[in-house]
């Protein structure tokens, strides 16, 4: 085997090698359940630090479902 060639195949491999670690690192970030387990961590390590913005938050979201909800039932037709 002359040197042209092996160098050839050191430069495949390694291309090859590139390339798995692409396809893994694409993977990686398409994987929705690991991304979601991801976001579920943070948000619980943010509550457990300063949980006061997330209890406003959905108090919030409450208030809003609950007038939402008033409106839908005691708004007049207007027709």
């Amino acid at each position: 085997m002359n040197d042209a060639t092996a160098q050839a195949k050191a430069a495949a491999t390694k291309a090859r090698r590139q390339l798995g670690d692409t396809l893994d690192e694409i993977e990686d970030k398409f994987n929705v359940p690991k991304r979601t387990g991801e976001l579920v961590d943070k948000a619980k390590v943010a509550y457990e630090k300063n949980p006061v913005p997330w209890i406003v938050g959905a108090a919030a979201v409450g208030v809003i479902v609950v007038g939402l909800v008033a409106w839908a039932i005691f708004g007049g037709d207007d027709d």
